[in-house]
């Protein structure tokens, strides 16, 4: 059975085509949303080391979590806030 095209379904289709600037968008987002879960993962990492019993690893995990925090750029800390609550992270940000 052959499906005809009528003006309703051409302009159906019309809306399913996206432009290059929805998928240059949807790059934009998706780069952001993976750099703020990146940033929460090494956050993460390194709040583990203070579970530890060594002394070293509790003042090397200090010392990272500096780093990591004078690293991050501002305009990510709310996202990266975000999936510390995810990841059941104890840092939070002040934004």
């Amino acid at each position: 059975m052959r499906k005809y095209l009528t003006n309703k379904n051409i302009v159906d289709q019309c809306l399913l085509v996206r432009t290059k600037t929805d998928g240059s968008e949807l790059k934009k987002r998706l780069r952001q949303w993976q750099h703020s879960r990146s940033w929460a993962r090494l956050i993460c990492e390194a709040e583990k080391m203070w579970s530890l019993e060594s002394r070293e690893m509790k003042r090397l995990g200090a010392m990272e979590l500096i780093q990591l925090q004078n690293e991050m750029p501002f305009n990510v800390r709310k996202r990266v806030n975000f999936w510390l609550v995810r990841y059941s992270g104890a840092t939070r940000f002040e934004e």
